[in-house]
């Protein structure tokens, strides 16, 4: 390496000057890989299959005319060779200073310089960036002339032989050229070249690398260096002396500070912001603005949060790279974690393939037709046709929170700034006088038509959009005057401070920080408590740090739980991506100030301020939109390190030359002398003229961190690079200096090893290798993807069992977890997308915007067409085709686990509208089903048919993980979802409905016309009748939801109107959810209680095999609520005896089944029908509770609970009459009781005494009354009459302790289903 300063340089403005071109040594050489690209498309094209990019000529790719092609350009030469703490790669440098190759123009075409920046993103995250700018010479070499005239006479030779008529003998003289009409006018045809008359030009590019993005600055620096070369007076100073300057003498500004450095022709300034600010940024956010306009930018900027595929698509190089930098940019505090490359060059086309989200930039060529272009996968996919002011989104983009006002206040400040919020939608003439023209500027303009001074309605100038119209709306709403909107005169006209930059740069400087603020400004309202969930380890760092995989490091849950519902369908998102859970390692990685990452320190600040001023409690959010209030002190910062240059460097000076170099001609960019340019000075003066020792190294430990960093990768790297290892120990051993600096190996080997563990854990791929594009790299790469889409799934299913499977979870040991419904179906799209990618990676040719249902339907095309010619039958397997011989009892036909059926299902939802969606239902089905890794697996059995859809390299043609896929996903069999059910709760669904009445007690002579009535949690279906004799049916209805309550009754009509039913079985048809609703009790007056209907609570039954067992077992395990008997017989082995201490058990484990649901979230609770009415349900309890002591009757007379309290009824009304009152809140609770009990004795409804007495307690509970009347009945004589003295009721001891504890069920809200509580009106 040739010196370049020694080790001590990263505080150098540029590591490198480059220059790149055409080597005229080895001539024209073809871009191989973009002719191939060009090529494999032109072929595609003809097969009607374009893969990227159709051609720009109509399919003739391959036949381009030689100024068109692709030639390779080489590094021609680079100042210095190599520095150490950047080393040089070449290959990189080349395709990103000239991604498309070598260009060659004539003198008829336009020839302007072009200017774009770059990103080279190295292996461990940490960046480099590249300006160059590209400019037009004349090529003097006769070699590569006449080459190109030889090209021009093949390429219109094959022409005419692909294009002419062989009849036609006149036209054949034209190939060689000598009917010199027809020749001329072909050759121009194709904008040719012609040695004779033309000038031949090619282009060349100079280029800056540099370890900060200075964008303004390093092109100034360029487009001087240029200016120098085709002015004709020469500059004051050889060349080499202004690129010396810039690579050794002009130093990086320290943070906070300005600076001031000379170009050839003027002094150029850059500033970078403090520690306390906002990190560096130095592209126009306002270009971004007047491209896209703020309603794209705002949903484009949600697409990066939640991490979807981005591809930006522009004919601009800097245009990509703009957009791109400034959509991560107002991320802060978050960062972009995954590919990230502004710039595709041509040659990695194959990278849109990559099964990950990626932000890219794909140059359109020209190519202004979006419909010609074919992306590999778009289900995920947001695409940006920046030139075309266009944007297509993925579907279930949730919305930004407070969106419509946050699009208000970044519309405000465009407009101060002159700039329609929708952006300048064709740059066209009038659109750019706009864009000079500032809205103060406009106040005082007679022409408009506005008298100085009076408001300005900017919103004239925009009535057409839409966003604005609801903008408007919204500000009538809030009754806010639109006068309130004059435009901010900037802060700069105070006149004591002169801006040493000019007018226009500093306005960008004002507009960029003003957007960026209001940006950030989001975040720290929205994540301003976000310290309160973050989860710390227990275990030490190095532990924590080894089982980072395993560790939930938020509480998702409780933070959500805490927000505005608005905000739920992002922010339950957003906690999920890769860039929040890096950010929160981040906050666990740094206890203390010191090690805290810059960017985190300074959000840590800005959210310690509003919490400050909000005086409320920090966990009480609220939606109410907060302003910027930032604005101010941040433009104050940067005006005043513009008014007052901090730092100036020395001015470029003459170098020690030979005499006769630096000489130059006009229009061409010299040689440089290299043995100048080559080494810095033996000592770099200015860092010991700037600060002493000490600053400066706190310095570049400052810049190191705050630029150099690393991005966290896979939620498993710590956030501590090389270099502040390096700088740490620096500053300890401040008394040397550098080279005595003690090995960073020996210090910090434990430190560096979690890194490299880390890093190698999760290896993303950020930037496609640049250097070697062999066909083993590339299927290395995708080996790396495949890798990485298996280890995402392994995680994924990890992460949704542990939600799903909560408490149980938990006493595994897998930390405390509580899941929401909004963020359980969060889990499942981000499954869905995962399963999208893996379906796109490795196709041959895409079909549709879904991958996955493109699959299934030529699956399912494949089968039809086979059973269409006899080869196999299409029907389902049977599930429970092995049924015991001796189980004779009724059941209902099992349903067929068909994969066709289910897609049918999807496709006869006419709700659903795009593949994307159909694909999505499907995968929920086939979730809620139980299906789904099976579903797979039989889809993927067609090899020939993955064969014929998918390349040998993609994830589902690598056999061993493909198995390990499946197998992940089988292990959702473990837990139910109703992912389906929730989601879809307006489609119709078929319901199959089997009725089992008792064998033994002759079902066959029933006489009455029966009718059932089914409720679920989102609806009813009303009273269906049924058929006589017959019981089974299937009817359609909306959506019921999970299934909780059937009501069964007759007419009591014919001879012998009395039916005994054992049970009710309901199947939803669609996902197979079977619902058990056991009866066992007779419907029909004079029989049991004389009930003519009853209300049934149903349990879902857990799968089809354990349905069979337990109809073979006697007694049932699903005992029936209402087969422990509610009435007391001459026989007393007919119930259960329960001693008091079993009743007061089973009373506590009621009640505490209910207030446990309610501390539930809401998302997540059963069905409290069921423990009030079902088996050991509180009714059940209570029910005990009477029975208890209760006295025996008389020789065959069934006595029940409900005859004691119409007992109880009567003399309490008597009592009232007699008017013998104790005190009035008995005489309360009395009134009430009886209030009641008549109430439901009113009720047309036939359901008998336990039916009646089932009301009674839902009421009391429902009203909180229970306690109340337990006291009122212990103290009733008729207790006394009817009860022994054992009895439970009677035991003063035990009813307080009854007492207290169905008191606790007052503090909750207990709303009843409608079928409880029909016909019944209190």
């Amino acid at each position: 390496m040739s010196g370049g300063g020694g080790s001590s340089a990263p505080g150098r403005f540029a590591d490198y000057f480059v220059i790149c071109g055409l080597d005229t040594e080895t001539g024209l050489e073809p871009d191989e890989l973009s002719a191939l690209c060009q090529y494999i498309q032109a072929s595609k094209t003809r097969d009607g299959a374009s893969r990227f990019i159709s051609s720009a000529t109509e399919g003739e790719n391959f036949e381009q005319t030689p100024l068109r092609r692709t030639f390779k350009s080489k590094v021609l030469a680079r100042y210095p060779e190599n520095v150490e703490w950047n080393p040089f790669d070449q290959d990189a440098v080349g395709m990103l200073c000239m991604p498309k190759g070598l260009a060659f123009k004539t003198q008829a075409d336009c020839r302007e310089p072009q200017f774009h920046s770059f990103i080279i993103t190295r292996e461990d995250g940490s960046r480099t960036f590249g300006f160059s700018l590209t400019f037009f010479e004349e090529v003097t070499s006769k070699q590569i002339c006449s080459a190109m005239q030889t090209l021009y006479h093949m390429h219109n030779a094959e022409y005419d032989i692909l294009h002419t008529p062989p009849t036609n003998d006149k036209d054949s003289c034209s190939s060689t050229g000598d009917c010199n009409g027809t020749a001329v006018s072909k050759l121009q045809r194709f904008n040719s070249y012609d040695i004779s008359r033309d000038t031949l030009y090619v282009s060349k590019c100079i280029c800056l690398i540099t370890p900060m993005s200075f964008m303004k600055a390093c092109k100034k620096v360029l487009e001087q260096l240029h200016q120098a070369v085709t002015s004709p007076q020469p500059p004051p100073l050889p060349l080499e002396s202004y690129i010396y300057n810039i690579l050794y003498e002009v130093p990086l500004p320290p943070a906070g500070r300005s600076l001031k450095f000379s170009g050839v022709y003027g002094p150029i300034i850059c500033q970078r912001p403090s520690t306390s600010e906002l990190p560096l940024f130095d592209f126009p956010v306002k270009e971004v603005f007047e491209l896209l306009g703020v309603e794209n930018v705002v949903q484009l900027f949600t697409c990066a949060l939640l991490e979807f595929q981005i591809l930006l698509y522009s004919q601009h190089y800097q245009r990509l790279m703009t957009v791109a930098e400034t959509i991560t940019a107002l991320m802060f505090p978050f960062q972009w974690q995954h590919v990230y490359v502004p710039i595709l060059p041509a040659s990695l086309l194959h990278f849109l393939d990559a099964p990950v989200p990626y932000l890219m930039g794909l140059h359109s060529n020209g190519l202004d037709d979006r419909s010609k272009l074919e992306l590999p996968q778009e289900a995920n996919l947001c695409f940006v046709d920046v030139d075309n002011h266009f944007i297509e989104l993925p579907e279930d983009l949730p919305q930004f929170p407070n969106k419509l006002e946050f699009v208000q206040e970044i519309s405000e400040i465009l407009m101060a700034f002159g700039i329609p919020p929708e952006g300048n939608l064709h740059c066209s003439e009038s659109a750019s006088k706009m864009k000079s023209l500032r809205a103060c500027d406009l106040v005082s303009d007679k022409r408009n038509g506005n008298i100085a001074g009076s408001p300005l309605n900017s919103y004239e100038l925009l009535k057409e959009n839409e966003t604005i119209a609801r903008l408007q709306a919204l500000v009538k709403r809030t009754g806010v005057s639109l006068e309130k909107l004059e435009v901010r005169e900037e802060t700069s006209s105070k006149k004591d401070l002169k801006i040493q930059c000019d007018e226009e740069e500093f306005k960008i400087y004002q507009l960029n920080i003003q957007i960026r603020e209001v940006f950030a400004n989001r975040f720290t309202q929205m994540f301003a408590d976000y310290e309160v969930f973050v989860i710390q380890p227990s275990q030490d760092k190095e532990s924590w740090f080894t089982n980072r995989e395993q560790m939930q490091n938020f509480d998702k849950a409780s933070f959500l739980s805490d927000q505005p519902e608005p905000y739920l369908p992002f922010l339950s998102r957003f906690l999920e991506t890769q860039m929040f859970a890096s950010f929160i390692d981040n906050k666990i990685m740094c206890h203390d100030e010191d090690d805290k990452d810059p960017v985190l320190r300074v959000f840590d600040s800005r959210v310690d301020k509003i919490r400050l001023l909000n005086v409320r409690t920090p966990t009480l959010r609220t939606s109410m939109y907060q302003k910027c209030t930032t604005i101010d002190e941040a433009e104050k910062s940067i005006e005043l390190r513009l008014a007052k240059i901090d730092h100036t460097a020395v001015h470029p000076h003459l170098l020690d030359m030979k005499i006769g170099q630096g000489k130059y001609e006009l229009g061409f960019f010299p040689k440089l002398q290299s043995d100048v340019l080559s080494t810095g000075p033996a000592s770099n003066k200015w860092t010991k003229r700037n600060a002493p020792a000490q600053w400066r190294r706190k310095d570049r430990q400052k810049q190191h961190t705050e630029h150099l960093r690393l991005d966290n990768d896979q939620r498993e790297h710590l956030d501590f690079s090389m270099s502040e290892l390096q700088l740490q120990l620096c500053l300890d051993w401040d008394q040397h200096d550098w080279p005595f600096m003690p090995s960073v190996k020996s210090v910090s080997e434990h430190y560096l090893k979690y890194i490299q563990e880390a890093r190698n854990l999760g290896s993303t791929i950020r930037q496609p290798k640049l250097s070697n594009l062999s066909p083993s790299v590339i299927a290395q790469t995708n080996w790396k993807f495949v890798e990485g889409l298996l280890k995402e799934c392994r995680n994924k299913t990890k992460r949704m069992l542990v939600e799903k499977m909560g408490r149980e979870a938990v006493e595994l040991g897998h930390g405390e977890v509580n899941i929401t419904g909004v963020e359980e179906n969060t889990l499942i799209a981000s499954l869905c997308d995962l399963l999208e990618r893996i379906w796109s990676h490795g196709l041959q040719v895409k079909q549709g915007k879904s991958a996955l249902w493109s699959h299934l339907l030529h699956y399912l095309e494949n089968r039809q067409r086979k059973a269409a010619s006899g080869s196999f039958s299409t029907s389902g397997i049977l599930l429970d085709s092995e049924r015991r011989k001796s189980d004779t009892s009724p059941v209902m036909s099992p349903l067929r686990i068909s994969l066709i059926q289910d897609m049918r299902h999807i496709q006869n939802i006419s709700e659903i509208k795009t593949d994307v969606g159909k694909a999505r239902a499907w995968v929920r089905l086939s979730m809620e089903k139980k299906l789904l890794s099976r579903h797979l697996k039989q889809l993927l059995s067609d090899h020939e048919l993955t064969k014929k859809l998918y390349k040998r390299y993609a994830f589902l043609r690598c056999d061993d993980e493909k198995e390990q896929f499946l197998y992940h996903l089988l292990s959702f069999n473990a837990v139910d979802y109703f992912c389906f059910t929730n989601v879809f709760t307006t489609i119709l669904i078929p319901y199959h409905i089997l009725i089992v009445p008792s064998k033994k007690l002759g079902g066959s002579m029933f006489t009455a016309n029966p009718w059932i009535c089914i409720s679920g949690e989102l609806g009813e279906t009303g009273v269906l009748q049924i058929p006589r004799n017959i019981l089974e049916m299937t009817f359609e209805c909306q959506n019921l939801g999970k299934l909780t309550t059937v009501q069964i009754g007759h007419d009591n009509s014919g001879l012998y109107a009395k039916w005994l039913v054992e049970y009710v079985m309901v199947r939803n048809e669609i996902t197979g959810h079977t619902y058990k609703f056991p009866c066992g009790r007779w419907l029909g007056k004079g029989m049991d209680d004389g009930s003519l209907e009853r209300i049934l609570v149903g349990e879902l039954l857990t799968s089809h095999t354990e349905v069979d067992e337990r109809q073979c077992r006697t007694p049932p395990l699903q005992q029936s609520p209402s087969m422990i008997r509610r009435f007391v017989t001459i026989s007393p082995n007919n119930k259960p005896k329960l001693n008091t201490g079993q009743i007061q058990e089973a009373i506590g484990e009621a009640v505490n089944g209910i207030v446990k649901h309610f501390h539930k979230p809401e998302k997540e609770r059963g069905s409290l029908t069921l423990l009030l009415c079902g088996e050991s349900g509180l009714v059940s309890a209570l029910e005990q509770v009477f029975q208890h002591g209760f006295k025996s009757p008389r020789l065959f007379k069934n006595v029940f609970i409900w005859d004691f309290l119409e007992k109880a009824q009567t003399y309490y009304e008597t009592l009232e009459q007699s008017e013998m009152v104790p005190e009035e809140n008995w005489q309360t609770r009395a009134r009430n009781f009886c209030r009641f009990v008549t109430a439901i004795n009113n009720t047309p409804r036939n359901i008998g005494k336990d039916g009646k007495f089932q009301m009674l307690v839902c009421l009391g509970a429902r009203d909180h009354l229970l306690h109340h009347w337990i006291a009122l009945l212990a103290d009733c004589p008729i207790t006394a009459q009817m009860y022994e003295d054992i009895a439970l009721i009677k035991d003063h001891t035990l009813v307080n302790s009854l007492i207290r504890v169905l008191q606790t069920l007052q503090e909750f809200n207990i709303t009843l289903e409608a079928s409880l509580v029909k016909g019944i009106d209190i």
